[in-house]
């Protein structure tokens, strides 16, 4: 198979099998199309291919499959994989907040999307912020509803032990594997006396509707063999024979048809090189957030004034596609070890180091290389600026919306005040993280170990846009998120950011959304 991007010269049609391996191609029509095989895609897939044994089920993913690659699999060659064919190494548009800086978007182009791609963590946030998009208008999707779509999702083997407290909330046999890993360097032993001398309490249930505290981070593993667990691996061979995968095939648009009664019905997608797939009930959009809203722009349905610019004609007026984008911001400081710490870092200069913990990870046995980072902290802005600083901050958020009356800036205003809600994520990181990457040989810095202090807005009040480009409609999508500025089955849905890494609200978005389908079409 062979791509140049962005249009697709060649593709081929699996049936998902454990191996990935190819198999029969599959007469058209289907019944469902899922366009993006990523991290929702195939978990949705799966579920409607177990639920309706009867119907096919077509998953279109522009990436190749990627399937035991170890790049993926193993979690000390995490990030690796940017940059690199399986990343969809999108941009944003230059951002006047950060002196007109681009801003690199890594997303998973491969089957699995970004749980192909991501760190690992795994982790939830808090009750209220759940609660609060159906507060936004969006009935049944809360806390009590997500928490238990999660569950269903994962296998927590950490339950019960000493970094863990009891199974509550916790699943036990989804498809995702999820663990507190068991290498803990010795380096990270001092996060938590720091943080509880702050004031910051020890938790030991974070996956419980609680995050606020210092903790030990669940990751996206594999505890037998200490392999990454994602959507690709682990949905995927529990798929039926009625479950399909073209993988190395950008879907280009929708194709809708008018019904008796004037509305638009979805009837199947357009490929990037013209080829036609049908769909007899549904197409269900996948993308992500960043690559949703130009699928559904380029099949006609979004803002008035965005399609008209693009010459595209509208054919739905759903003037919300692609506004609203919200993303986390950070910033980072790394720091040289003392001597007497062996650091993640190691692997990157000494060779022999690297090739004994490689063979170690391929034995099964604990390695630096199914190392995926650990120390974590969660709190609020009163723990984090103390009585005064949070009432200048209060301040500040309310001089910054103004009068706006906007549901989404008064909800973050409502959470500011809310001492439940993280605000503030503080990530101890192994390993030298900065933005020019670790020292070249020949620096001064080079065979040194380093951690990383990373600090992350959970809710910043900057809100952003991601559209068409209106100079290449099938091209990359025009980014916008405006950092420090004031059916659809993915994260694009979220109408708030939550104090959490998505992963686990995208795998129980996809587990609800599919009992939803499952549900209108046995009635």
């Amino acid at each position: 198979m062979v791509i140049i991007w962005p249009v697709v010269v060649a593709t081929t049609l699996l049936a998902a099998a454990t191996s990935g391996a190819p198999s029969r191609p599959c007469a058209q029509p289907y019944d469902f199309i899922i366009v993006g095989g990523g991290t929702a895609g195939l978990a949705v897939s799966t579920r409607l291919s177990q639920g309706l044994p009867n119907a096919k089920v077509l998953v279109i993913e522009a990436g190749p499959a990627g399937l035991g690659d170890e790049r993926i699999e193993i979690p000390g060659r995490r990030g690796t994989t940017f940059g690199s064919a399986y990343d969809w190494n999108l941009t944003t548009v230059p951002q006047a907040g950060s002196n007109g800086r681009v801003w690199t978007q890594t997303r998973g182009h491969v089957l699995g999307g970004s749980s192909a791609l991501n760190l690992f963590s795994y982790d939830r946030a808090s009750a209220h912020e759940y609660d609060g998009w159906e507060e936004l208008g969006n009935p049944g999707w809360n806390w009590d509803s997500m928490r238990n779509a999660m569950i269903k999702s994962e296998n927590f083997t950490s339950a019960d032990t000493q970094y863990y407290t009891g199974s509550e909330g916790v699943g036990d046999s989804g498809p995702i594997k999820a663990l507190i890993n068991r290498l803990i360097p010795e380096h990270q032993a001092p996060l938590f006396p720091a943080m509880n001398s702050l004031g910051i309490e020890t938790n030991l249930k974070s996956l419980n509707g609680n995050v606020l505290g210092v903790l030990y981070s669940p990751n996206s593993i594999e505890p037998t063999h200490y392999n990454r667990s994602y959507s690709a691996n682990s949905y995927l061979p529990l798929a039926g024979s009625n479950h399909f995968v073209l993988t190395e095939s950008k879907v280009s648009k929708v194709n809708l048809e008018t019904t008796f009664d004037g509305a638009k019905r979805a009837t199947g997608v357009t490929l990037a090189d013209g080829t036609v797939l049908t769909a007899r009930r549904e197409v269900i959009i996948s993308g992500g957030s960043l690559l949703s809203p130009a699928i559904l722009e380029n099949s006609g349905i979004g803002k008035t004034d965005i399609l008209s610019a693009t010459g595209i004609e509208q054919l739905i007026d759903l003037p919300g596609v692609g506004e609203n984008l919200q993303d986390h911001v950070r910033i980072q400081s790394s720091y040289e070890l003392k001597g007497n710490f062996t650091g993640y870092d190691r692997l990157k200069y000494d060779t022999t180091y690297a090739a004994e913990q490689l063979r170690l990870w391929w034995e099964g046995k604990t390695s630096m290389y199914g190392y995926s980072g650990s120390g974590y902290t969660f709190m609020n802005w009163k723990q984090a600026l103390g009585g005064e600083g949070e009432v200048d901050l209060l301040a500040l958020a309310h001089e910054a919306i103004g009068n706006s009356k906007h549901p989404i800036e008064q909800k973050k205003i409502q959470w500011l005040k809310d001492a439940t809600v993280p605000q503030l994520e503080i990530l101890f990181s192994d390993g030298y993280t900065g933005v020019k990457g670790y020292p070249s040989s020949g620096n001064a810095g080079y065979g040194k170990d380093y951690f990383t202090l990373i600090a992350a807005i959970m809710h910043p009040l900057s809100r952003g846009n991601v559209h068409v480009d209106p100079s290449n409609p099938l091209g990359p999508p025009l980014i916008n998120p405006r950092y420090l500025s004031h059916e659809v089955v993915d994260a694009s849905i979220m109408p708030i950011l939550i104090s959490a890494h998505i992963q686990t609200a995208v795998y129980g978005i996809a587990e609800r959304a599919a009992e939803m389908i499952i549900e209108e079409a046995t009635r």
